[in-house]
């Protein structure tokens, strides 16, 4: 799959799955009218969306450089802080400006929010790579006859499981 496609199609999928868990929860959580915190949920997912597309694409670009090739947990845990951190900067003002209140009580609903997400985003992401395989910039590299390395099949399920230490 090409990067920008498989870029897009994650993206789309997340939020999708996302606005479908989200909406009915902050409904409940916050005495809100579902078409309230729908419409929330869809602006929160907007940003997001924007933000997982630009996100991911820099973190293939530093991926692609690093001498360890594969996705193991540290570095999708790397992963899940860096685009969380970048949403709360961005979604912490969103959220008080919607729910009319301070930065500080839009903080502080941001933080179960982010806890949902945060394993969200890990957890999506693993099982994105397992139905879609990895991209290249983090296939494994096999070494050829002449001694040369060039990327393993991205989706190759066994190749990806010893990459990540399984």
């Amino acid at each position: 799959m090409q990067p920008r496609t498989r870029r897009v199609l994650q993206a789309v999928l997340y939020e999708f799955f996302a606005i479908v868990a989200v909406g009915p929860v902050l409904a409940w959580l916050f005495a809100q009218p579902l078409g309230s915190t729908l419409g929330l949920a869809v602006l929160m997912s907007t940003v997001a969306l924007a933000w997982n597309y630009l996100f991911n694409g820099w973190f293939e670009r530093w991926e692609s450089r690093q001498p360890v090739k594969g996705r193991n947990w540290r570095r999708r845990l790397a992963h899940g802080l860096g685009f969380e951190g970048g949403l709360v900067v961005m979604l912490v003002p969103v959220m008080a400006w919607w729910l009319n209140t301070t930065l500080l009580q839009a903080l502080l609903a941001d933080l179960g929010v982010l806890v949902f997400f945060f394993g969200y985003a890990v957890v999506f992401t693993w099982a994105f790579d397992r139905v879609f395989g990895l991209p290249a910039s983090a296939a494994p590299v096999a070494a050829g006859a002449d001694g040369a390395t060039a990327p393993a099949l991205a989706t190759a399920a066994k190749p990806a499981d010893r990459a990540e230490g399984r």
